[in-house]
């Protein structure tokens, strides 16, 4: 029990959490740089007054006049931090979207309760057991169907909006903590979503498939049941470590590397503060061993472009300077190869719906 009381009072307390999330590396560093779409803040604060609101958003970092802004996207560990400041604001780690607060520690002492499953299989059971315990609304069950392990969800919550963003809240704790426990991705091979086809979709692609379908009769993902008999790797210890950079170490850590998206994005990293020049698409084909006409149509199919992916880079690489760095815009504009300022502020304000300058002050200021 005294593990379990560490264990909750490590998700419990922001300090303990969010320590260091937030890294501050120079524009041209080599670590791989996220952001969170609007949409996902948008649902997370949907459920608050206008008062409450501000207060998380500002605790939070983020500014709130970029709700707004339906195309800007934020830090994650401005995400982070907003998902903590709303669970502390409404006693629930489950954004307020079910009829029964998932109250703050819930998740330390799901976590607590896998440890001692001496397999994935096993900890995948205990894990929706633990969330049916926790919530009224939403649940889910494994089943084997040949080859695969299926995990579908049933979702009874009414609104639309509030039923996607339960699904994909749940998905990712549930899928974030699969790989924690056995220390490696799980690779998903494909994720069914019972709703339509969100305009935020692409971000599916990096958060758990490529291969997507919606308008399902339930939310589904399936993966190889092989790895059901994967064993728990995770300790008391290591637990500590993985809350105390919770959710960020949930949501991020283990997103899906091997997409079409993630593999041009790790490409394009070499062009980054004029390390070489951006490669045309031909060539890019080329190094992937494909042909220019079927890596378009598998972009596509993940819901992007070998331009869409270039512009996301970079606009996460400013976001990252523009918060965690003294660098001047202009030289954030060089080093993202812009020939001039005044065209990388028209992009940035394309991207996210404010100046970069303006972006920075509002972050400042929050």
């Amino acid at each position: 029990m005294a593990v379990a009381a560490r264990a909750l009072a490590v998700f419990a307390s922001r300090a303990g959490i969010i320590g260091g999330i937030v890294r501050r590396e120079p524009l041209g560093d080599t670590a791989e740089k996220h952001t969170v779409a609007m949409p996902f803040v948008q649902a997370a604060v949907a459920r608050l007054g206008g008062a409450a609101r501000e207060r998380v958003l500002v605790e939070a970092g983020i500014p709130p006049g970029l709700l707004a802004a339906p195309d800007a996207r934020v830090p994650p560990g401005a995400y982070s931090a907003l998902w903590l400041a709303v669970a502390r604001e409404l006693d629930d780690e489950f954004f307020g979207l079910d009829r029964r607060r998932m109250k703050v520690g819930s998740f330390a002492l799901l976590c607590q309760a896998v440890l001692s499953c001496e397999n994935l299989e096993r900890g995948v059971k205990r894990m929706l057991r633990g969330f049916a315990v926790f919530l009224d609304d939403v649940s889910g069950r494994l089943t084997v169907e040949g080859a695969e392990a299926v995990v579908r969800l049933d979702n009874r919550i009414q609104a639309e909006a509030d039923r996607r963003f339960a699904d994909e809240t749940l998905l990712v704790l549930l899928h974030g903590l699969m790989c924690w426990l056995v220390g490696r991705r799980i690779p998903l091979g494909r994720v069914d979503f019972g709703y339509p086809r969100p305009p935020h979709a692409r971000e599916y692609t990096l958060m758990f498939s490529e291969h997507v379908t919606f308008d399902a009769p339930q939310t589904a993902l399936r993966f190889d049941a092989a790895l059901l008999a994967l064993p728990v790797v995770q300790t008391p210890a290591t637990l500590q470590g993985f809350l105390r950079t919770a959710p960020q170490s949930v949501f991020l850590k283990y997103r899906n590397d091997d997409s079409w998206t993630a593999r041009l994005r790790r490409r394009l990293r070499g062009s980054v503060a004029g390390a070489e020049p951006w490669p045309v698409f031909e060539e890019v084909a080329r190094e992937l061993e494909t042909t220019p006409t079927t890596l378009r149509r598998r972009l596509e199919a993940e819901g992007t472009s070998y331009q869409g992916i270039k512009d996301q880079l970079r606009s996460d690489l400013a976001i990252d300077a523009l918060c965690n760095s003294s660098v001047s815009i202009d030289d954030i504009a060089a080093q993202l190869g812009f020939l001039d300022s005044s065209a990388f502020h028209r992009a940035f304000k394309r991207w996210n719906g404010l100046q970069p300058g303006e972006y920075r002050r509002r972050q400042a200021r929050s």
